[in-house]
């Protein structure tokens, strides 16, 4: 199993950054993918970005390319997301995901608010 807890939520400015945190802890070692994906009330839960743990490969929601950017940590326990320029679409539950082959793990979400 692994365990994920989100960190860094809250409400900004249009405009504004904020990052996000995610620590991973448990069976970590053969985690292959890392990222972050996003709830709007009434809407489905969203890729905004994700990470390979091995090369760093990244990918990236068009609507967010050039604004956020993911990374982890060496040990490969942590994933940020730095979110710049924020803007109301933005605003959703961020929730981090980790997986392996046939498995995937889910945070339990932080909420983020952006005001117009």
């Amino acid at each position: 199993q692994v365990q994920l807890v989100e960190s860094g939520g809250g409400l900004v400015q249009a405009g504004g950054s904020l990052r996000l945190s995610c620590a991973a802890s448990g069976r970590i070692f053969d985690i292959n993918v890392m990222g972050w994906y996003r709830q709007a009330p009434g809407k489905q839960r969203e890729l905004v970005a994700t990470i390979t743990t091995s090369v760093g490969s990244t990918n990236y929601a068009d609507s967010v390319k050039g604004r956020f950017t993911i990374s982890t940590n060496n040990a490969k326990n942590m994933v940020y997301l730095q979110m710049n320029s924020l803007k109301p679409e933005d605003t959703a539950v961020y929730y981090c995901n980790a997986g392996r082959s046939r498995a995937a793990y889910w945070g339990q979400g932080t909420q983020v608010t952006v005001s117009s």
